[in-house]
């Protein structure tokens, strides 16, 4: 893979072998062609990455089907992206302010309980 379009899905099996450095390097170079203006264009990149690799996995967990709703009810793929990314930015924030945890506990079913509920008019509203 030579570059990343996030308004195209990448190949899942081709995605997964890069090297994770590799993948965030795609990330931030298309942003920087496209010339968004970021104020971290690394951890842009990488939240990018994060999301794509949760989306490569495919049922495993509800990104893949969450991107899918988002773009159902009018949002493009990137804002798509986006969206699934603060929720994902939000639930490492609580996670490392919050370390301690119920022995046992999944942390990622807040996650993905907050994906279940994310809406395309939660992202046009920020």
């Amino acid at each position: 893979m030579k570059t990343y379009d996030p308004l195209k899905p990448p190949d899942p099996e081709e995605w997964q072998a890069m090297d994770e450095q590799e993948r965030i390097d795609l990330a931030e170079s298309f942003h920087r062609h496209a010339r968004i203006r970021l104020p971290n264009a690394q951890l842009h990149a990488t939240i990018h990455v994060m999301v794509e690799n949760q989306i490569a996995l495919g049922d495993e967990t509800p990104v893949k089907r969450t991107l899918e709703r988002l773009m159902s009810e009018s949002l493009d793929r990137h804002d798509a992206l986006h969206a699934i990314g603060l929720v994902l930015a939000e639930h490492l924030n609580d996670v490392l302010a919050h370390p301690e945890g119920d022995i046992g506990e999944d942390r990622n079913l807040a996650y993905y309980e907050a994906l279940e509920r994310l809406t395309a008019q939660d992202r046009l509203s920020i």
